[in-house]
């Protein structure tokens, strides 16, 4: 995210807009944390993931009451506009201030990818690479030790790290939320591939297959270690079961994600100045877009057809 911060500061500057930060997300609106950026500060971060303004959830800002509080600190401040980064729960709390008279625009970031009406969202790309990285590195491992590993990534209701990543490391097996799970079928598809003469395989499973929610789960209950559990029971292959957790939320972003974030920054930026609010911007086919904020919030995004088919050729989506 600090470069569409970079990006959204530069390009207002650029444009005689004095731009300044909210810290901590809403609940830093609510209490008028506000910080002014330096070149040294945005340049500094622009490597660094995360975000150099940092993140809180607030209850109390989705009361009307709550929001009125962070209108009035914006207004105080002679704050005209704003830029909300994030996904469905801050776009839902943007619309509801541009509704109630603050000019708002939403640039999509979150690693699932899973907002509607972009292609991708900020954060995606670099969690895809980190996953691909812990994967290779498995890889090595199992293939020393002839084993299984089944390996959870993020994607609570969406699939697109597991299936994404599944096909750029070439894994035996992919589990994503939007299709049912056969467990028999996964065994199976292992079977066959031991019986060719591979004797480790990889399995990629989202977080969300099986349904049970990530924040309350035990361990035991994480679509990983069951899908793990049920191979070891149903077959001789020797399991493991790695999940890469918050590992996918860090690191460096890659170059990819830099340059989208910096071309959204620059949208938000230039539809604010042209008086237009209300809108997200987006990418799709490769080009900027901008569509109305309430037609990307609470719409599921349905997994991408072409990249679907591909991985059922490639490997085993079950």
């Amino acid at each position: 995210m600090n470069a569409a911060i970079r990006s959204v500061v530069l390009c207002g500057t650029a444009l005689n807009f004095e731009v300044i930060g909210v810290e901590r997300g809403y609940d830093g609106l609510m209490r008028g944390s506000f910080v002014e950026f330096s070149q040294r500060v945005l340049d500094e971060n622009l490597h660094r993931g995360g975000t150099l303004l940092r993140s809180a959830r607030s209850h109390e800002f989705m009361t009307r009451e709550g929001r009125a509080q962070a209108i009035e600190h914006l207004r105080r401040a002679g704050i005209e506009g704003l830029v909300v980064i994030g996904g469905d729960g801050s776009f839902a709390g943007a619309l509801a201030l541009d509704r109630e008279g603050m000019p708002t625009v939403g640039i999509p970031g979150t690693i699932d990818n899973d907002i509607a009406c972009t292609d991708v969202s900020i954060g995606f790309d670099t969690a895809l690479n980190t996953v691909i990285h812990a994967v290779n590195q498995l890889r090595d491992t199992a293939y020393s030790h002839d084993r299984v590993y089944v390996v959870e990534v993020m994607g609570r209701n969406s699939g697109y790290i597991a299936l994404y990543s599944g096909l750029a490391v070439g894994a035996e097996a992919i589990l994503i939320p939007e299709i049912p799970e056969d467990l028999d079928n996964l065994v199976a598809k292992i079977d066959q591939v031991h019986k060719a003469g591979k004797a480790h395989s990889i399995v990629i499973v989202a977080e969300g297959v099986g349904g049970v929610p990530s924040s309350t789960r035990r361990y035991e209950e994480s679509a990983g270690f069951r899908v793990a559990q049920y191979i070891s029971e149903h077959s001789h292959h020797e399991t493991r079961v790695t999940i890469l957790g918050h590992l996918q939320r860090g690191g460096s972003p890659t170059a990819s994600d830099r340059l989208l974030a910096s071309r959204l920054g620059e949208a938000a930026v230039r539809l604010l100045a042209r008086g237009v609010s209300g809108r997200m911007v987006g990418i799709q086919q490769n080009r900027v877009v901008d569509v109305p904020l309430e037609d990307a919030i609470g719409k599921p995004k349905p997994i991408d057809r072409e990249y679907y088919e591909l991985a059922s050729l490639l490997t085993a989506v079950v």
